[in-house]
């Protein structure tokens, strides 16, 4: 079931993606040849409890860390690790942020050091297929046409979308409902209500869309090796449009 949240739950909400979206530009900083991924888990632990607030994936289902941090094939669910990143990297630093009983959800995809124009240009396709599915997110489209702007914006610019991880509803839990794929056929799915608050967030490859997961459940990679990359907000919908409630 859909739930729909007051104009004060999202305000709520607004405050724990405000929260969220400070600490993606304090990592944005940090990003260079020679840190760790484990590194910028610790600062976001410190960050989010200076704020009052605290990471809701460490505990989940069992996940040990306050982020997912996907290096170059890892699509997402990367473990942060002690080994520096390299120049030429990308990373993903995906984090969900709880307070006062509220949740928001993003992830940015950060180029390390100098990278190359291929993993250059995946970049910005991720980051403008988001943007390209925030626009159809609006009262009276549906789920199907948030999805398919996406999916023909990434093809046209000769990436794959992931399939088998989605965005979804988010609130006082994680995951709700609807879910919301990055592909698919548009006028199909739920219809977007206002009220409904969700998650976009495409995962493209240079490769092909399909993906394995590692020995440790969690860490899930291109199959054939590829670079894959994510962009992700929380949005809110209202009937003047979407709200992004992470919004850098």
């Amino acid at each position: 079931m859909i739930t729909i949240k007051t104009k004060e739950q999202i305000e709520a909400m607004g405050k724990a993606g405000r929260i969220l979206a400070d600490c993606h530009k304090e990592i944005a900083k940090m990003i260079r040849p020679g840190i760790t991924s484990w590194e910028i888990d610790q600062f976001v632990e410190g960050f989010l409890a200076k704020h009052g607030a605290t990471p809701e994936q460490k505990g989940y289902h069992g996940y040990p860390y306050a982020t997912c941090a996907s290096v170059n094939d890892v699509i997402c669910h990367g473990f942060p690790k002690k080994e520096p990143l390299n120049d030429g990297d990308i990373v993903t630093i995906d984090m969900v942020v709880r307070i006062d009983g509220w949740l928001a959800d993003s992830a940015w995809s950060y180029a390390v050091g100098n990278i190359s124009p291929v993993a250059e240009k995946l970049l910005k396709v991720t980051k403008e297929s988001l943007y390209k599915g925030i626009e159809k997110a609006v009262v009276g489209n549906r789920i199907g046409d948030v999805a398919n702007a996406i999916q023909v914006y990434a093809e046209s610019q000769g990436f794959s979308v992931v399939r088998d991880f989605i965005g979804h509803g988010i609130g006082s839990e994680m995951h709700e409902e609807p879910q919301v794929p990055h592909y698919g056929p548009a006028g199909k799915g739920p219809r977007i209500k206002e009220g409904m608050v969700f998650t976009i967030e495409p995962m493209l490859n240079v490769g092909k869309y399909h993906s394995k997961v590692d020995q440790d459940g969690w860490t899930a990679r291109t199959y054939d090796g590829s670079l894959s990359a994510q962009y992700e907000h929380t949005i809110a919908i209202t009937s003047n449009g979407p709200i992004i409630l992470t919004e850098q």
